[in-house]
């Protein structure tokens, strides 16, 4: 058997597989000053000498609720329109703010969206086309040159480009089954597909959020991962390697806080209290991740409608907000974790959404691959019992492997034994929609997964159980399973197993 190497990261199906009843614990109190609705005027003067670019358009359909995902007015209209003409119907452009002023960042583009700052603070990626006839395609700037230069190309649309530490970026590349994430060098090679969700009858989004200063990408697609339609269907954030391994929710308390809305337009703070922290939008109101808590953290805010937040270099934020959806989103400058704000900028007309402030930042750690030269992976949980959505009493017989077939349908791959403690060691497909059920002696499924995930090809991973949450911690004793076989059941559907 090939050593497991992620046996410190026990977070195989963490937050995927995910039964239709979660459990929420432990909300901080909310606070309760009184709201202040966004402002609609310009201010006279600049709260702060920062320079900001923002997204500006006339009409907006927010929230984005996960693409084609979505129960939103953006998916019901155009879901087969690529992401931007969903959400910007009638144009986008990108300006540059300035000392009170906004001026064009790229005049010399039709259209521009998805502005990301490089690390060092000189340069901006964005998504971009030159003439109404081109593709969204990939470009940087060098601001203090002008200096422009197209990044990714081709025959398809791409959007919502980040900086990734190695000279490598990460995007969302429009495929015939929704947006999928991809990486690439600097100059546009080595690509390499990060996500692999939805088919041709289950077209799926994922988009890119924010780079972690530890190296994983924060993502939003659906929820449950890789389900299309419906009117359940809400954003949510999760975590994967910037290699497309260890992909995994950031928090597995689904249910109850699906309820407020979708998880979406995370951004990790750096500075002040809420250092370490990822802050995102939430229904109508802010929420947060932070490390000691293994659900969702409350955070006072404003009752709004937000379209997107970014942190100054003191530790403040600038949200795009507005009152109601009669309203315009305007800037407002807001101190974290209180309902004090004020108007930062607004222009008649327009909305300002997805702002970034244009500041160096800190270099997040480069992750170095550990996958294996394959086409499938290893996966192994250590107790299926264990879950967050309660502990099995049972002892389940048998796992349940699923693929997502081309157009949509479930197909069993095979079944393999859990052993007396709970354990099971599987290989399956890589780079493709997988789902596990687990199934009693009778064959009947005890508990299933709603939604897909995938590993990757070479990836080697172990959860604790199943929908385990990110907090809980193995056990220090050797699988019953390897105490039976050091061989994996192979369910990939190749007859060698790992090639």
């Amino acid at each position: 058997m090939k050593t497991l190497k992620r046996l410190l990261e026990p977070r195989f199906l963490t937050g995927i597989l995910c039964a239709p009843v979660v459990l929420l614990s432990g909300l901080a109190a909310q606070n309760t000053q009184t709201s202040h609705a966004p402002q609609a005027a310009v201010p006279t003067n600049p709260l702060h000498p920062l320079t900001v670019i923002v997204s500006a358009a006339p009409t907006v359909l927010y929230p984005p609720e996960a693409g084609t995902n979505a129960h939103s007015k953006a998916a019901i209209i155009a879901p087969e329109k690529n992401m931007a003409d969903r959400l910007y119907p009638d144009g986008v452009h990108l300006l540059l703010l300035q000392a009170g002023k906004a001026t064009p960042l790229v005049p010399e583009f039709v259209a521009s969206a998805d502005a990301n700052v490089s690390f060092d603070g000189k340069s901006i990626l964005f998504a971009g086309k030159k003439t109404s006839a081109d593709r969204w395609q990939i470009w940087e700037l060098e601001i203090a040159e002008h200096k422009l230069r197209k990044v990714i190309g081709g025959t398809t649309n791409y959007f919502h480009p980040l900086y990734l530490p190695g000279r490598r970026l990460v995007y969302s590349r429009q495929t015939s089954h929704g947006f999928e994430l991809e990486a690439a060098l600097y100059d546009g090679t080595d690509r390499l597909a990060l996500s692999h969700l939805g088919s041709q009858g289950t077209p799926v989004d994922v988009v890119a959020e924010d780079v972690l200063e530890d190296g994983r990408i924060l993502f939003q697609t659906g929820f449950p991962m890789g389900v299309s339609g419906g009117s359940t269907i809400r954003p949510e954030l999760y975590l994967v390697y910037s290699d497309g391994s260890g992909v995994e929710s950031y928090r597995c308390d689904h249910a109850a806080t699906q309820k407020l809305g979708g998880r979406w337009g995370g951004r990790q703070w750096s500075q002040g209290s809420f250092a370490g922290d990822v802050l995102f939008t939430h229904g109508r109101t802010l929420g947060r991740f932070s490390s000691p808590f293994a659900s969702e953290v409350s955070m006072a805010a404003p009752a709004a409608e937000y379209a997107g937040l970014t942190e100054t270099p003191s530790g403040d934020a600038i949200v795009s907000a507005r009152h109601t959806a009669r309203d315009r989103f305007s800037l407002m400058l807001l101190r974290p974790g209180t309902r004090i704000w004020k108007s930062f900028y607004a222009q008649p007309g327009m909305n300002l959404v997805e702002p970034v402030v244009v500041s160096s930042r800190v270099i997040p750690r480069r992750h170095p691959t550990a996958l294996h030269p394959w086409t499938t992976a290893n996966l192994m949980a250590l107790d299926v019992r264990i879950s967050r959505d309660g502990n099995l009493t049972t002892l389940p017989s048998k796992v349940q492997v699923e693929a997502l077939g081309a157009s949509g349908q479930a197909i069993v791959l095979g079944t393999a034994p859990v052993a007396e403690d709970g354990s099971y060691f599987v290989t399956v497909p890589g780079d493709k929609p997988i789902r596990f059920a687990l199934l009693n002696a009778q064959g009947r499924i005890m508990r299933a997964q709603r939604g897909w995930f995938w590993a990757r090809a070479g990836e080697q991973r172990i959860c604790v159980g199943c929908h385990s949450g990110p907090e809980q911690a193995p056990e220090n004793h050797l699988p019953g399973i390897l105490l039976k076989t050091t061989v994996p059941v192979n369910l990939s559907g190749e007859a060698e197993g790992q090639k």
